[in-house]
C-alpha cells in the first residue's frame, strides 16, 4: 500500500516534463522544415501554431475562470432552509 502511483512520483514527473519539453522543442524547430503559405500575413511567422495555441489555451483558462466566478454557488446551496 506504501507504493505511490507512477504518475505521482517526483522522478516520473521530472521525466514527463523533460519529454514534453523535448517534443515541444522538436515541433517548434520542425517549423523550419515546413513550407508556409500564409493567408493573413501573421500566420507565416515563425512558430505561429505554437504561440497561437498557447495564447488560445490561456484565453480559454481565463474565460473558464470568469464563468466559474459567475456560476459558483455556496457549498450548502442545495441544503435548503431546514439545515
Amino acid at each position: 500500500m506504501g507504493e505511490k502511483h507512477w504518475l505521482v512520483r517526483p522522478r516520473s514527473i521530472r521525466v514527463l516534463w523533460g519529454v514534453f519539453a523535448a517534443v515541444l522543442a522538436f515541433v517548434v524547430l520542425a517549423d523550419f522544415l515546413v513550407a508556409h503559405d500564409p493567408h493573413f500575413g501573421i500566420d507565416g511567422t515563425f512558430a505561429f501554431a505554437a504561440w497561437f495555441g498557447f495564447a488560445a489555451c490561456v484565453a480559454l483558462i481565463i474565460v473558464a475562470k470568469a464563468i466559474g466566478i459567475v456560476l459558483k454557488r455556496p457549498d450548502d446551496y442545495y441544503r435548503g432552509d431546514d439545515g
